[in-house]
């Protein structure tokens, strides 16, 4: 899977939100090798999308298309500064429900010092993840730069997910996250997509 991650400053969520619609029913159709989209607008106008595509070469090739360069001309006119991108390759994903049933999204940003070890701990356990994580019915990991990453946890609702992030871990669980945070480089950043946009092809 490949990932490319799109971020910018937003003033009209609802402008943002029609501009995808329109990608969808537009151009989605001919955008061979897309395989769904998350997205949504924090409360303080971060826009967020994770493009999913079969492989790079698939979304350079939807890139490279006439209309995906105008739809982008529209979508960018939307922020209010220049937008950031991060493309990945490198995907870990753990689907446990249906993550476009979810309710609320939270997006993880972060770098840490030991991505082999990050991408084998994030593998480890995760019938017993989710089963102390009923909240949870998915999450996808994209790696890139120099152990910099984006994380999505799709969550089937927001309440839940507090009552969820209340909870004490068993020990083996709490040993892992315990590992995962002291990789960490720095605090990560949370962006909280109370209105997720949740599309796939049709």
């Amino acid at each position: 899977m490949f990932v490319q991650v799109i971020q910018g400053q937003v003033a009209d969520a609802e402008q943002a939100h029609a501009a995808l619609d329109r990608w969808v029913d537009e151009l989605a159709p001919n955008a061979a090798g897309w395989l769904g989209t998350t997205a949504g607008v924090t409360d303080d106008g971060q826009l967020i999308v994770l493009a999913r595509f079969e492989s790079e070469a698939a979304a350079r090739r939807n890139s490279e298309q006439p209309d995906q360069d105008k739809w982008w001309g529209e979508m960018s006119s939307q922020l209010s500064g220049a937008a950031t991108f991060h493309d990945s390759d490198d995907v870990v994903t753990d689907v446990v429900g249906e993550p476009d049933s979810a309710g609320f999204v939270q997006v993880m940003q972060g770098q840490g010092n030991n991505p082999d070890r990050a991408r084998e701990l994030m593998n480890t356990d995760q019938d017993k993840w989710a089963a102390f994580r009923p909240d949870i019915v998915g999450t996808m990991a994209a790696m890139y730069g120099d152990g910099e990453y984006t994380m999505a946890m799709y969550f089937t609702s927001e309440a839940e997910a507090r009552v969820g992030e209340q909870k004490e871990p068993p020990p083996e669980l709490k040993a892992q996250m315990d590992e995962l945070n002291a990789m960490s480089t720095g605090m990560p950043t949370f962006y909280d997509l109370k209105h997720p946009w949740l599309y796939s092809p049709r």
